[in-house]
């Protein structure tokens, strides 16, 4: 069977998606399928090829702020994949892949990658029903299946009354080595310099008002112990690097919070003692799955899908009115408690999250599809 898997982007700025489709398509190809990855640039086209995975991203063409491109449409149409499965909703290129799958006949399977969770489904809904009317019109509606990431993201799809089999297939996570962790550890110390010295808690993820970055900045310097520091690091989205160190020193936090842009430069995992992120929602949350393969702790939000955090010992996982006293209390730790912690967290994902086992879940379920 052919697989062809659509994402709007593949850059580093728009997050998860852009890495975690990437490793299943190279995982899919590496189970012996020839598999597609198609995407969007916002400069260029270009394309690779990696043994039994293609890889072709187009230059978006107007309006740009849609993905809407020209080559991906033509490529679409003329393809001869079997399964159409695209990652993330919204923009154009789910309408490509609706009417080039349905043109030829192919199973066409949506992934909507966290935006169908209760916080994201009502921001901005003006906007979406804009889209769903206009941009991708019946593409929810035509598609034969779903792919959810946790049990919570396939809830929330049937809770939207779709009724379309709905398959289960974690993000996988790649465990780094030892020796990676010390490069990029390093990388931030050099960064942090003498304010490294200090126990370190880390967000690394989106800076997007979804992710409560606000709300955790305002948590910190009410319950964290002035001997740990604060370190934020991620792509810049509502937030920038520098408002928010403005914000900390207006809210009278200075040396307690450090804000860096994260684009470019290796992930910080191996400075942190714990890591945190109070998100309103995440269908997955990658971030907190790849903190964990690098051995750190980690606290989060129950609207997270992450709650075995609490029965396995690996973290936290709490309503957000929890947030700051957990906080309080995980700052209060040794620190060979926390990295037990940390190495039972890191055990667990290496089990249970790897790619091979998503591809497997997911070809499985392309092969019982009947468009």
């Amino acid at each position: 069977m052919k697989y062809c898997l659509i994402v709007p982007s593949l850059e580093e700025r728009h997050g998860g998606p852009s890495k975690s489709v990437l490793g299943l398509a190279k995982a899919l190809a590496e189970g012996g399928d020839p598999t597609e990855l198609l995407a969007t640039d916002p400069d260029r086209s270009w394309d690779r090829v990696e043994g039994n995975l293609s890889i072709n991203v187009y230059k978006r063409s107007w309006p740009k702020s849609i993905a809407s491109s020209s080559g991906l449409e033509a490529h679409l149409r003329a393809g001869s994949s079997e399964v159409v499965h695209h990652h993330s909703i919204w923009l154009r290129t789910l309408h490509y892949a609706h009417v080039a799958a349905k043109q030829r006949g192919a199973s066409f399977v949506i992934s909507p990658r966290g935006m169908m969770n209760r916080w994201a489904w009502h921001h901005h809904p003006r906007r979406k029903a804009i889209a769903r009317t206009l941009i991708h019109p019946k593409a929810f509606e035509k598609a034969d299946g779903w792919h959810a990431t946790s049990e919570e993201e396939a809830s929330a799809i049937r809770s939207l009354g779709f009724k379309q089999p709905v398959c289960i297939a974690p993000n996988g996570v790649s465990i780094p080595t030892p020796e990676e962790i010390e490069s990029a550890a390093e990388h931030w110390r050099r960064i942090l310099g003498s304010a490294g010295e200090h126990k370190i808690a880390l967000f690394y993820s989106r800076f997007h008002q979804k992710k409560r970055l606000i709300e955790l900045i305002d948590c910190w310097l009410e319950q964290a112990p002035k001997d740990w520091l604060l370190v934020v690091a991620g792509i810049p989205e509502t937030h920038t690097s520098h408002a928010l160190e403005e914000y900390v020193l207006r809210s009278g936090g200075a040396g307690r919070v450090k804000a860096y842009d994260g684009t470019g430069k290796p992930p910080p995992y191996g400075i942190a003692s714990l890591f945190v992120l109070p998100s309103h929602s995440e269908n997955f949350g990658l971030s907190i799955a790849e903190a964990l393969a690098h051995g750190v702790p980690t606290l989060v939000t129950d609207t997270t899908p992450w709650l075995d955090l609490n029965k396995n010992g690996a973290g936290w996982c709490v309503p957000w009115q929890d947030f700051g006293k957990t906080l309080k209390e995980a700052t209060s730790e040794d620190a060979g408690s926390l990295k037990k912690r940390g190495q039972i967290g890191r055990d667990w994902v290496s089990s249970n999250y790897s790619w091979k086992k998503s591809a497997a879940l997911l070809s499985q379920f392309y092969a019982g599809l009947h468009p």
